[in-house]
């Protein structure tokens, strides 16, 4: 870190060290800041352990605060007396866990920590409350703090009282919110987000009678003539009585006399689908190509409270799949209207290895879609930058020499021979998160045993399809797979993929 005089330009060190550091905050008066360090620590999941220092900005000598694994962001209180600490559950022990004793949290359901820097307290704010914290902002007009939290399919604005340790959900006029920003010397605030059938909007919010008003609404001109299908929640209950969330779209001219094609989606890993407009998979535009497109969240997910995503732990689709085999079960028995031999399943990452597993245990499906699915759990925990450090979290203390169950038993290429469902593999050709390999495997195994399997990789992309023209080709390539295999209409996947 660098301190910089605006008006001589001068520059000056202030952190060195093997370590890079991260500027957390800097206190209200000015007078110091908060840094941290995380060096590698391979004794212990997740590999690397996070420190954090107070620097005195007229002495430039640090302090140690505290140390621990799975850390986050830390800020001042106004006063500058207390810091908020975002972090997994974890860091500080047991303090933050709100699990049964036979389970293991999920780290990544994200907490809320206040230190008290006088009597090095702590205290776990968020222990009780569901909705995972993603960001927060401890405002010195009202001394309340204002976090955005993921709640089930929503994300949502609490503001919270310290004083009183009481949450209150803020009524906004988006169901995802992304970003806000506010005041800091007035009750008001900007935040922008989306709807499940509506784009991006900016909102104004007085934050003492929570009124919006809307500011900006960039796409309002480009979809004032395109109509949207309607969105509805739909829930069922799991073996265990638990109710799994969901939400179906509809065509935009939805006939419940007729009878509809259905697109299944799920991710399935540690985090739920949102009900966000647009994104890497369009639901409005699936249901819009006529097809009713049914989301669900199985067990696992951050948003629904730490027992329910420590179920996300150790498990690897034995849990998730059951619950999507079940719930699309339920879900047509309860929707006359779509007919079962003509469904499919589509899912990402780790919703790609679900939709790869889905396929050796079920024959429910007429057709599916991976992208950038894992067929190997132990080839992907050992390749690209991201399998050993996932796998700190989705796999607790469990290894490929300790828990064959998981890394044989659960891994699609290990029961390659039980697939028979029209497989599309989807996969950025320099993929570092989910290594291309993955794909190459099971295509492999498929085409070995004869199955019906295409695989398309997309040159120069990562783990997402980010450029402009692919990205198009991409999505055009799922939706005419579907269409292949689900109307019957072959045309659109023969014309994009010539059989040479």
């Amino acid at each position: 870190l660098y301190r910089v005089n605006l008006q001589s330009g001068q520059k000056e060190r202030l952190t060195g060290g093997l370590y890079s550091t991260d500027l957390n905050d800097i206190s209200p008066d000015g007078n110091e800041l908060i840094f941290s360090v995380t060096k590698p620590n391979p004794s212990e999941r997740p590999y690397s352990k996070n420190f954090y220092y107070r620097l005195n900005l007229l002495t430039l000598k640090a302090d140690s605060l505290f140390s621990g694994n799975w850390g986050g962001t830390a800020r001042y209180s106004p006063d500058g007396k207390k810091i908020l600490l975002l972090a997994g559950p974890s860091f500080f022990g047991k303090l933050g866990v709100n699990v049964s004793s036979d389970k293991i949290p999920n780290e990544y359901d994200t907490q809320a920590f206040i230190y008290d820097l006088k009597s090095r307290s702590v205290q776990a704010i968020s222990r009780n409350f569901n909705p995972e914290i993603n960001s927060a902002v401890w405002h010195k007009k009202d001394g309340k703090i204002y976090f955005i939290v993921t709640e089930k399919a929503y994300r949502n604005l609490y503001r919270y009282d310290p004083g009183k340790n009481q949450y209150n959900k803020l009524d906004l006029s988006v169901e995802v919110l992304d970003e806000t920003a506010i005041s800091s010397n007035s009750m008001t605030a900007i935040y922008n987000g989306t709807n499940a059938n509506k784009p991006e909007r900016l909102y104004f919010i007085n934050l003492k009678n929570n009124k919006s008003k809307l500011i900006l609404y960039p796409a309002e001109t480009e979809y004032r003539t395109v109509r949207f299908g309607k969105v509805e929640s739909w829930t069922f209950k799991n073996k265990d009585n638990i109710e799994i969330d969901g939400h179906i779209y509809f065509p935009p001219h939805f006939d419940p006399s007729k009878k509809y094609p259905c697109i299944v989606y799920y991710y399935g890993g540690t985090s739920p689908v949102d009900r966000g407009f647009g994104g890497r998979y369009p639901k409005n535009y699936w249901a819009a190509n006529g097809y009713i497109v049914y989301v669900m969240q199985p067990s696992g997910a951050t948003g629904f409270g730490q027992e329910f995503s420590a179920l996300h732990v150790n498990d690897w689709g034995k849990i998730v799949a059951d619950e999507i085999i079940m719930g699309v079960n339920k879900f047509l028995d309860a929707h006359s209207y779509v007919d079962r031999n003509r469904v499919g399943s589509i899912g990402a990452s780790f919703g790609g290895f679900m939709t790869m597993l889905l396929q050796t245990k079920t024959d429910m499906f007429a057709c599916a879609v991976s992208h950038a699915g894992i067929s190997s759990i132990s080839s992907y925990w050992g390749e690209g930058y991201w399998g050993y450090l996932y796998s700190g979290a989705a796999t607790a203390n469990s290894f490929p020499w300790n828990r064959q169950d998981i890394y044989i038993d659960q891994s699609p290429l290990f029961n390659a021979d039980k697939i028979t469902t029209p497989l599309l593999l989807l996969h950025g050709k320099v993929d570092t998160n989910v290594p291309p390999g993955e794909s190459y495997q099971l295509f492999t195994a498929l085409k070995l045993l004869g199955r019906e399997v295409e695989l398309i990789e997309v040159a120069g992309q990562d783990h997402h399809i980010m450029e402009y023209n692919k990205r198009k080709q991409w999505s055009k390539t799922i939706v005419a797979w579907f269409d292949k295999y689900l109307k019957d209409q072959p045309q659109w996947w023969e014309n994009l993929y010539p059989d040479n």
